[in-house]
């Protein structure tokens, strides 16, 4: 090996020794004699020479042999670029390999894997067994053949945790017998429990640990301060200033997952951390679903919010308007300390706001609401909504859930309520008993001076001890709550205000109101506040940080939710309780990323690996060119490349330069003939190749539908370059807009028109769901103003009830893509276009519109993969089918309109479309 070129048969290479004599060989011998036809040379026939001398070949012409011949000697000694090293040692002992395998391994997986194939392809041409042992599920190694790990690696992956001190010492326990040499695939954290693990494997050969030397980033749980939502970024390794992009993930209004919002993040010079805050509407707040770092894998760039983040929304209303200079008996004064902190609180009578669709809405001492009110409120409260009513002397004054159950109260009440501990009632003020294991308070501390002197009472029914979720020492019912459709009803039988109760004044009411989810938890809960409750996984993790559903993963207790290590059995992710939800993220503001310092006798690689490149050929073919040109020289020494044979070589030459030119023709024919043998959908190129495979696949979607459902069968789709294809072969161009697509030139655009003119048609999606004023309002948007405006567009209008396009096969009002916008633009009807009396549409024009405008994402919805399936999700169960469906019948009848023109506007329609559409 010499340098990065090695030899398989370096011992050929002997074979250049000969080259000196070859060239001693070569210059005794001298070339062949010119002959020329001369007369006069019959006069010197007999006579002889008696002193020769020969003329010796010229040295350029020995070095190119020289270099042709040794060309030949190289290759057969079979050179490769970059070589793959063998073995450090001679060893062929067995080979362990440690994985860290964790959240932090991710980002450069496929590297790992990548690599461990080389050095496990390598083993298994030396025979040595190998064997695997993954530090973040330790099980014990067993050494095999190298082509048998081979085959499992690409089901082993990353765990969205990291190596705990108990699965780092099950690894040490549970490693082979024997001597070993080892490769360790660090996660490149830094991790105390490691040495002991390291000095074992010392201890059976020598190890080898290979990293990767690129950045590593965290992001910490996302928080809400001041109005704005703040975010702390984490790296790896110091260096230059660094800017990342952290995006708010979460469903668009027709339940596809899009980008709410975005915001850059900048490290400054040698520093660790990065900090930013971004302003997001509540309404966005409560769709947000996770952080992520842009352009990074793995879970520890990803952050899940849970009710932390949102401020819930409650809407307080009372009996009565508090009276100046009497706050402190104001029904609302205590709850409104106790929520502004943590919730945003809305005012106004209950229809006012209902439709602004809070959280909760309390009700403080309100008996009785009107039948419309209480229809709006069992509305709201089947979808989810909670109603949190105090009791006070007018709802213990009225006959409301008296002899039967009012439909707005958890339980039926005694007339009168009961009072205890006053000068003139029998017994002392109760204290409230130690909360069951079944209620929501379970694990709060009562302090002992919080105590009761009225209520309203329960009545005795069969349901009753089922809705109670707090009582008194005597056993009467302090809180009870049923539910109702998605909501649920709570009611406090004790006022809002102290009059009844202390419980209002301590701040045991402050933990039972976050417990009944009425506020937001500004800080994680301690493992106390948790105590008694099961937590069950709603989403998890994975190690790439991909959000997916836990199935049938087990329920968590909630003093381990908090405290425990994340492992197999607590995976990072989102978690339920009964009235709220709580996030396991892999990086918190106690998480510390430090790099890893291995010791200096532990020899430290990279993930990246240099590719063999044999080079065997080239020479050869080198080789050949030499040879060819000794040809050449030959000839021309001996005189005998001249007239005829110079022309020939010329036009051998001139045609294998013209080659490429006929190739290319034939080429652009094949092209031709492929596009116009079968009618084929074409989409533009847009330099972006996910959108432009994306467009593929949508249009190969919709050519599917088009073959099952219609005589139409189109051919495969086709993407087309407006700088150098033809446009005429297509009846119909799909062209998806992207802010950084770059703008045709001046002669593209003159094709664009041509085929506009000439009956083609255009359909522009901007693929954001927003097309108001043509699309201004959005990046997109303006991107296709800016490229419209050199084409040759017709007056356009929203695309009217009566256009042919809402008929040509299927009958439709709707033109949903991914996205559910109502409105596309076509070209406008003439001014004229009346209704005939009799016809169920007007006389519009009757070429086919030229332009079709939208904004609706449409190849998002015909996608499908090579067997036919959906590549995107359209909202949730058979809500997002109906919308494909739809989205699939529009591009049924946009085909339809483009091949066929306005037939469906003829008369002999018309009894058939006016039986459809039952008029």
């Amino acid at each position: 090996m010499i340098g990065a070129l090695g030899f398989t048969a370096p011992w050929l290479l002997l074979g250049l020794l000969a080259l000196p004599i070859l060239w001693i060989i070569l210059r005794a011998v001298p070339p062949a004699p010119v002959r020329r036809m001369f007369p006069g040379v019959v006069l010197l026939l007999g006579l002889k020479d008696e002193e020769q001398i020969s003329d010796r070949t010229p040295w350029w012409l020995l070095l190119l042999r020289m270099l042709a011949v040794a060309a030949v000697i190289i290759a057969m000694a079979g050179p490769i670029l970059n070589p793959e090293a063998r073995d450090q040692t001679a060893s062929d002992s067995p080979l362990l390999v440690v994985m860290d395998a964790s959240w932090a391994s991710a980002p450069d997986w496929r590297a790992k894997i990548s690599s461990l194939e080389d050095r496990l392809s390598q083993a298994g041409r030396n025979d040595r067994p190998v064997a695997l042992l993954r530090l973040t599920d330790p099980e014990a190694p067993v050494f095999q053949a190298a082509g048998s790990l081979i085959s499992r690696l690409t089901g082993i992956l990353p765990e969205p945790w990291e190596p705990t001190d108990a699965m780092i010492a099950e690894a040490t326990n549970i490693l082979p017998e024997g001597d070993f040499d080892t490769l360790w695939f660090s996660d490149g954290i830094a991790r105390e429990n490691r040495a002991p693990l390291l000095t074992a494997l010392e201890g059976k050969g020598s190890v080898t640990v290979f990293e990767s030397p690129r950045s590593l980033y965290g992001l910490e749980p996302a928080t809400f301060e001041d109005g704005a939502v703040q975010l702390t970024a984490r790296r790896l390794r110091s260096g230059a200033e660094q800017t990342i992009t952290v995006q708010a993930i979460g469903p668009d209004p027709s339940g596809n997952e899009t980008t709410l919002a975005t915001q850059d993040l900048t490290f400054a010079a040698d520093v660790l951390d990065a900090r930013g805050s971004v302003e997001i509407p509540a309404e966005l707040r409560a769709r947000i679903q996770r952080f992520t770092i842009a352009g990074s894998r793995g879970a520890g760039a990803v952050s899940l919010p849970d009710d932390t983040l949102r401020r819930r929304e409650v809407a307080l209303i009372a009996s009565s308007q508090n009276r100046e200079g009497l706050e402190l008996l104001s029904p609302t004064h205590y709850l409104e300390r106790a929520l502004e902190p943590t919730a945003d609180l809305i005012e106004g009578g209950l229809t006012d706001v209902l439709p602004a669709n809070p959280d909760v809405v309390v009700f403080a001492d309100v008996a009785t609401v009107s039948e419309g009110e209480e229809a709006l409120l069992l509305e709201w409260l089947e979808k989810g909504g909670m109603l949190l009513r105090f009791a006070g002397p007018r709802l213990a004054a009225s006959d409301v859930s008296r002899s039967e159950e009012d439909a707005l109260m958890p339980v039926r009440l005694r007339a009168g309520g009961r009072t205890v501990g006053g000068a003139m009632s029998w017994g002392e003020p109760k204290t409230l008993a130690p909360f069951d294991a079944e209620s929501p308070f379970f694990g709060l501390d009562i302090p002992e001076d919080v105590s009761v002197t009225s209520q309203v009472m329960a009545q005795p029914d069969p349901t009753l001890a089922s809705r109670v979720i707090a009582q008194l020492t005597d056993g009467t019912p302090l809180v009870t709550r049923k539910r109702v459709g998605q909501g649920q009803i709570v009611l406090i039988h004790v006022t809002a205000n102290a009059e009844w109760s202390n419980l209002p004044l301590s701040g045991l009411f402050v933990e039972m109101l976050e417990r009944l989810a009425v506020s937001s938890i500004t800080a994680t809960p301690e493992a106390a506040d948790l105590a008694g409750t099961t937590w069950q996984p709603a989403k998890v993790l994975d190690g790439f940080g991909t959000l997916r559903d836990a199935q049938n993963l087990p329920g968590i207790a909630g003093e381990e939710l908090v405290t425990a290590a994340l492992g197999p059995d607590l995976r990072p992710g989102l978690y339920q309780g009964e009235d709220r939800s709580l996030a396991r993220n892999v990086v918190t503001s106690a998480t510390e990323l430090t790099p890893t310092q291995w010791p200096d006798r532990i020899p430290v690689e990279g993930l990246s690996t240099s590719r063999e490149t044999p080079l065997a050929g080239w020479l050869l073919a080198l080789s050949m060119v030499l040879l060819f040109a000794d040809v050449l020289a030959s000839l021309a020494l001996s005189g005998k490349l001249r007239g005829a044979r110079v022309a020939s070589l010329i036009t051998a030459a001139a045609m294998t330069m013209g080659m490429p030119d006929i190739s290319h023709a034939q080429t652009d024919d094949r092209a031709a003939i492929d596009a116009t043998s079968e009618l084929r959908l074409a989409h533009v190129l847009t330099g972006d190749d996910n959108l432009d495979g994306l467009a593929a696949a949508g249009l190969k979607g919709l050519s599917d539908v088009l073959y099952f459902r219609t005589s139409i069968e189109p051919s495969d789709p086709i993407g087309v370059n407006l700088e150098t294809d033809e446009l005429a072969f297509f009846p119909l161009l799909y062209w998806p807009i992207t802010p950084d697509q770059p703008t045709p030139s001046a002669e593209a655009y003159a094709k664009l028109n041509t085929y506009l003119r000439t009956g083609g048609m255009i359909l522009f999606d901007t693929r954001d769901a927003d097309i108001a004023s043509f699309g201004t309002s959005s990046p997109n948007g303006r991107k296709l103003q800016a490229l419209a405006a050199p084409l040759d567009i017709p007056p356009l209008e929203p695309l009217p009830q009566d256009h042919v396009l809402t008929r040509t096969f299927y009958l439709l009002q709707d033109f949903p893509g991914r996205y559910t916008g109502r409105d596309i633009w076509v070209e406008a009807a003439p001014a004229d276009a009346e209704l005939i009396e009799g016809m169920p549409f007007r006389n519009l024009n009757d070429n086919v519109t030229p332009v079709i405008i939208g904004g609706n994402d449409w190849i998002g919805a015909w996608a499908t993969n090579a067997s036919g399936m959906p590549l995107n999700r359209l909202g949730t169960g058979f809500s997002g089918e109906r919308q494909r469906e739809i989205a699939y019948r529009f591009g049924v009848n946009l085909v339809m309109h483009v091949l066929t023109g306005n037939y469906k506007s003829d008369q002999v329609h018309v009894p058939a479309l006016l039986d459809r559409l039952g008029q």
